[in-house]
């Protein structure tokens, strides 16, 4: 089944969910691994190509998945399930989505914050819409900075909170992601 039923999702949100997850928890390891690389270390401009290659990839698969949640909308959480976990599942949800299109979006800025496009691995370059100044570029790096490591802690309540309806609540809701 490719669309969501009213009780599981389907393969294509499915494929969403999971590539952007490890693409997002790559990058968020990446970055990591970059910030203390010099400019003349060999790795440097590999991890720094490949850190933006993927965000705008982030961004490709996070716009196909909101338009995709358009055509197949999510399942409903069961009913057992508190409202107060309810609402916080929602908004979880929603600040994932929020920084899957910001995180990309202000790794952009950065990027091109000088006016220049970002090629990639020569095949095409993404151009530069606009050149931003020196200050506005120190904001939208700590504003990256920032959303990345809140982007990580997020993702580990959303595991935790699937992990706990698993084991502990058993009410399925994980089962419903997992490849069954």
């Amino acid at each position: 089944m490719l669309k969501n039923t009213r009780d599981r999702y389907g393969l294509v949100t499915k494929l969403f969910h999971w590539a952007i997850a490890f693409s997002i928890l790559g990058l968020i390891w990446l970055g990591w691994y970059m910030v203390d690389l010099t400019y003349y270390d060999p790795w440097y401009h590999k991890t720094l190509s490949l850190h933006r290659v993927l965000g705008l990839g982030v961004l490709a698969a996070a716009v196909c998945f909101l338009l995709w949640n358009r055509v197949s909308p999510p399942p409903a959480l069961p009913r057992s399930i508190p409202r107060a976990q309810q609402l916080a599942a929602a908004g979880v949800h929603h600040l994932l989505f929020l920084m899957m299109l910001l995180l990309p979006v202000t790794g952009y800025l950065i990027s091109t914050s000088a006016g220049q496009g970002i090629p990639v691995y020569g095949w095409f370059e993404v151009p530069a819409l606009l050149a931003v100044s020196e200050a506005t570029r120190d904001l939208v790096i700590a504003i990256h900075y920032y959303c990345a490591y809140g982007t990580g802690v997020l993702a580990a309540l959303h595991a935790a909170a699937a992990f706990k309806h698993q084991f502990i609540d058993r009410d399925g809701v994980l089962a419903r992601m997992i490849w069954r």
